[in-house]
């Protein structure tokens, strides 16, 4: 069946994927990780939970001799789906040249070893900060692209524009480019979840450690032009973004995309505020948070939520789990690291 390289294959969204890719297809998987936030024990979680095993290896995509000589080694590689990037808005605003460093070499490498050893599918992690504040709601793929609010932002934008270019200049390659937009929750059973090596960004990590007495809560601004004055934010559960990779690779091994650069949007639908989400989970988990109301935080966009019409006609993708589920799988995720302590 060849071969789909996962890079960022220990990270949150990766390893959820992987799983996915294991139970759903028969590729043999390979991932690619350095572990600057993340933890091999994801690898060692994922391989109890699925009926196979899959090959890792640990380098940083950014150093091209290493990357072109271990990729060297690996037959039939029929695809790549690259998640590894720095991701957090509020580290990338204090230290922009590592987010610009680290996301854009890491991808032009992969398209230049792509086009070296004539690899044609490629799935691409971008982010619905591409679209800033936008001025219309919700936000579809046509949305005109605004003015970044961050540098991690930006270097999705610009991540989006190689690859276009890239696509461009090589009619043979194909690629989907997902914009995910606020990716939350852990797998159903518990046993998977996010597990980040530095202090959380997210708000469902934080949810849960501050619910466990290990983290305070911040909600980062109340006065917003939204319902209740909090960012509202498209959020989506983990597994099903997973899902949508498998089904975006298909699109693509398959041929059945139009285009050899294909672009959707990877949200609910529904747009939902911090204070909303905090209520979900304090239903769910029956405990009732102690947060605080703080300032606006730099680089956060207002409101934001997709139009995911076209993932589903085209992809076939349908989200299965509403804000209950996500905010119950990340309780019980939280627990699990507890219990595991013990």
């Amino acid at each position: 069946m060849g071969t789909i390289i996962v890079t960022g294959g220990a990270g949150y969204i990766g390893s959820h994927t992987i799983l996915e890719l294991l139970e759903q297809t028969d590729y043999n998987i390979i991932s690619i990780d350095n572990f600057s936030n993340s933890n091999k024990s994801s690898y060692e979680r994922v391989k109890a939970l699925s009926k196979r095993g899959f090959s890792t290896l640990e380098f940083n995509l950014c150093d091209t001799e290493k990357l072109n000589y271990e990729l060297d080694k690996i037959d039939a590689i029929i695809g790549i789906i690259h998640f590894a990037a720095f991701k957090s808005v509020p580290d990338s605003m204090a230290d922009p040249l590592s987010y610009y460093n680290n996301n854009l070499t890491s991808l032009t490498n992969l398209l230049s070893y792509c086009q070296q050893k004539n690899i044609k599918h490629f799935i691409f992690s971008s982010s619905c900060s591409v679209y800033g504040n936008a001025d219309k709601l919700p936000v579809t793929e046509q949305t005109p692209l605004k003015k970044a609010e961050s540098a991690y932002g930006h270097t999705k934008q610009i991540g989006e524009e190689v690859i276009e270019f890239f696509c461009k200049a090589n009619p043979d390659f194909s690629t989907v480019l997902l914009r995910y937009f606020n990716p939350v929750g852990a797998h159903i059973s518990g046993k998977l979840g996010e597990l980040p090596i530095n202090k959380p960004n997210n708000l469902l990590p934080i949810i849960t450690q501050t619910a466990v007495g290990k983290n305070s809560l911040t909600v980062f601004g109340d006065n917003y032009t939204t319902r209740d004055g909090s960012c509202v934010r498209d959020y989506i559960h983990v597994s099903d973004i997973a899902d949508a990779h498998v089904k975006a690779l298909n699109y693509l091994i398959e041929g059945k995309n139009k285009t050899n650069s294909s672009l959707f949007n990877l949200g609910t639908g529904n747009g939902v505020t911090v204070l909303e989400a905090i209520a979900s989970f304090e239903k769910v988990a029956k405990k009732k948070l102690n947060y605080t109301i703080g300032q606006r935080r730099v680089g956060d966009v207002e409101a934001v939520y997709a139009d995911n019409f076209l993932a589903k006609s085209e992809l076939n993708w349908i989200p299965k789990y509403n804000l209950d589920d996500m905010m119950l799988s990340s309780w019980k995720w939280q627990l699990e690291l507890e219990n595991e302590k013990k």
